[in-house]
């Protein structure tokens, strides 16, 4: 007679960066069904968000996430220009698009080195956070910082790239090539790894439409989308560039487009540096009319969707934000599921999961489903809980 054993995964854990809760129901060492929890890092962004000036709201979103920065803002912009119609100097267009790139670059580069980190493959997490230093060099040079950039803005970019800093962006962006092509023998031709990964973590393509996943998790089951290409902003449809996809769904496929679009995103900083035309790079938008807009792009880990709404006060009355991974996350309800508990560990992690993106909390009455707490009512809780552990620690410590 078979027993069910439960194997908690997390919410604090060795092999999670962020905290969430993973319940995984094994019988012996095959993963039966798993449990999905999140909710342990929301910040209320959307709440304070309808509660700023449209600019500031830039930089509050970019706080959403530090690896992908730039997508969350990038998004918004996109969106506050949708609704009010605002068109873009080409010279920013361009701007905004090599630093998505790089952040494209610098985020699979991560993820390379994690993954090879998480099979017990360190060279290549050292080698990948290597060649991952010198992109970070460049957001410094660009902007001032190596993570959240502040770049974005609605009507434009706040700074611009001078003449004398394209060569080293170029030599960057050339260098990483031979790196590149390191990682791609290293992973695809290696025996260990394909036999580590191949076969592991399947996500058929028909699975992934169901589950509406996104973005490399989506290419590598053989969905054929991108937002840059269906839907296009910034740049992308003024330069050459190749969607990857690959059709297996394994954590290997999902291993080889991430490496494979690295080539793609040299490609397209290459031919952005060569095009960016002269102009300027703020259209100095001072006010937002009432109205609401969309705004998409393609983050590293799929498509980030930010809605937005104004009624002329110059601050959004509702923003509402879609994080990929709030998509990719749930598919491990089905690739994670008869797999081993070591193989399972490191599927949770092939989708590239970012949980500061996905948290979400609303609390609700569940007979009625009326809304029950705000986001003020969640922080006074938060403040009573936290006086009274201070009270019993001091009862405790005799003070």
């Amino acid at each position: 007679m078979s027993h069910k054993v439960v194997i908690p995964i997390g919410p604090y854990h060795p092999l999670q960066e962020e905290p969430e809760f993973f319940r995984l129901y094994v019988e012996g060492e095959k993963v039966v069904d798993i449990d999905i929890v999140i909710g342990y890092m929301h910040r209320g962004i959307e709440e304070l968000s309808e509660h700023k000036h449209f600019d500031q709201v830039a930089f509050l979103v970019e706080r959403i996430c530090g690896i992908c920065s730039t997508s969350h803002p990038f998004a918004y912009v996109n969106a506050m220009e949708n609704l009010a119609g605002i068109q873009v100097p080409e010279r920013a267009l361009y701007i905004r698009t090599i630093i998505a790139e790089l952040e494209r670059i610098h985020s699979h580069l991560l993820w390379l080195g994690l993954a090879g980190h998480f099979i017990g493959y360190n060279t290549v997490w050292m080698w990948a956070w290597k060649y991952r230093e010198p992109v970070l060099d460049c957001f410094e040079m660009i902007s001032g910082n190596r993570n959240h950039y502040a770049m974005m803005k609605v009507g434009g970019v706040r700074r611009d790239i001078k003449d004398e800093d394209v060569p080293a962006i170029r030599k960057t962006v050339d260098d990483l090539v031979g790196a590149v092509r390191m990682f791609e023998g290293a992973v695809m031709d290696d025996p260990v790894i394909r036999s580590r990964l191949k076969g592991i973590g399947i996500l058929t393509k028909q699975q992934a439409i169901d589950w509406c996943v996104v973005g490399p998790t989506a290419r590598a089951s053989g969905v054929n989308i991108d937002v840059r290409r269906d839907d296009p902003y910034g740049a992308y449809d003024r330069v050459n560039w190749n969607v990857i996809v690959e059709k297996d769904g394994d954590i290997f496929a999902k291993t080889v487009v991430r490496i494979l679009e690295l080539y793609e995103s040299i490609r397209i900083i290459r031919q952005c540096l060569d095009k960016m035309p002269k102009g300027e790079i703020d259209a100095n938008i001072k006010d937002i009319p009432p109205g609401e807009g969309i705004g998409r792009v393609e983050a590293p880990r799929g498509e980030c969707f930010h809605y937005v709404r104004s009624d002329g006060t110059n601050r959004p009355i509702r923003h509402k934000i879609r994080a990929p991974s709030y998509m990719n996350v749930a598919s491990n309800k089905i690739a994670a599921v008869g797999s081993t508990i070591s193989d399972a560990t490191i599927t949770l992690a092939a989708v590239d999961p970012c949980y500061c993106c996905t948290e979400r909390v609303l609390v609700l009455d569940k007979h009625t489903d009326k809304k029950i707490m705000n986001g003020w009512d969640l922080i006074r809780l938060s403040q009573e809980k936290t006086e009274k552990l201070k009270q019993a620690i001091n009862i405790r410590n005799g003070c």
